[in-house]
């Protein structure tokens, strides 16, 4: 148990040291290839941060943990949104682009609400099974690469007509190799800080007799969140907005149509009628989200918000705990 407890420090440690890297090198290949930091986040650090999420769940899929599975994405995105975006709003208040507000954000409500009806089956179809199946996950990553086209349209977009970038510091400018080396120096810290954490989380779950999408949904949801958590934090602590929004919202985006649909895609996962109320729950998370930003000053997410998704996610996670 100890050595449990000083591997998750470990982890811990490992993964702020891979979200800085990870911030320094992305915001100076930004600047570089004259894209906005927005942009970046949404691809290059979003990819990066889900890593720990794809591992746990091609883990998971191999060795045939369909809760697992599937809770880690769910949860995942609820502490994104009401863990992350919380914590990180209170740092600093978040000026959220057009482009996030009108496309980003509902593409991620999307992901979702997919999620809800492609793991019902039994009602939407009348079939005696309820599954996460192959042809879902090939939709998803048909969807997913739609997505990407998207990204890299709207980059191409922003190069033509110059960054628009919103940010309130100008980042440091690295030559192309220490800056690539900085961003993959912090992938890679960001997937063993993970394992670390995750692996001796669930070591310590288990010993206590908890269920299979209790732990997804909690330990290993905020664990392989905890990338985002350190990102967007360190983000915004450096006043570089557009990379902790654009982090979350991308990071959303990428564990639905990517992690699990390249999941669904290896090996069927059954769905169970318990992580329906998972699946609402990041739903309305998604809702709420939107709907801040059209409440108080537009396009932009407060403190007062911050701490209401915070007491959201401490009220969801007791509800589950509950709920054993």
């Amino acid at each position: 148990m100890l050595f449990n407890i000083f591997l998750i420090i470990i982890g811990l440690l490992i993964l702020v040291a891979g979200a800085e890297s990870l911030v320094r090198g992305a915001s100076s290949l930004a600047a570089k290839l004259k894209v906005s930091p927005l942009i970046i986040g949404l691809t290059v650090v979003s990819f990066g941060t889900s890593a720990p999420e794809l591992t746990v769940n091609m883990i998971s899929a191999v060795n045939g943990n369909a809760d697992i599975a599937i809770g880690n994405v769910i949860g995942s995105n609820i502490a994104n949104i009401l863990l992350i975006l919380g914590v990180a709003s209170i740092i600093v208040p978040l000026s959220v682009k057009s482009s996030t507000v009108w496309k980003e954000i509902p593409f991620a409500l999307l992901g979702v609400v997919l999620v809800l009806v492609m793991g019902n089956d039994a009602f939407f179809d009348g079939v005696p099974f309820e599954a996460i199946t192959r042809t879902d996950g090939i939709a998803l990553l048909g969807l997913m690469i739609i997505f990407m086209y998207y990204v890299f349209g709207l980059a191409k977009t922003e190069q033509s007509a110059g960054s628009d970038s919103e940010l309130n510091e100008e980042p440091a400018v690295y030559g192309t190799t220490t800056s690539v080396g900085l961003t993959l120096g912090g992938f890679i810290g960001l997937v063993i800080g993970g394992k670390l954490l995750v692996d001796s989380a669930v070591s310590i779950a288990s010993a206590a007799g908890l269920s299979e999408a209790l732990i997804g949904l909690t330990i290993i949801g905020i664990g392989t969140s905890l990338p985002e958590l350190a990102t967007s934090v360190v983000a915004a602590l450096r006043k570089q907005a557009d990379i902790a929004i654009g982090n979350v919202v991308g990071s959303n985006i990428f564990n639905v149509f990517f992690v699990l649909g390249t999941t669904g895609t290896i090996l069927q996962l059954p769905f169970s009628n318990a992580v329906n109320f998972d699946v609402f729950v990041s739903i309305l998370a998604t809702l709420l989200l939107l709907a801040f930003m059209f409440i108080g000053k537009k396009h932009r997410l407060t403190r007062i918000e911050g701490v209401l998704f915070l007491a959201l996610y401490a009220s969801y996670i007791t509800y589950l705990v509950i709920r054993g």
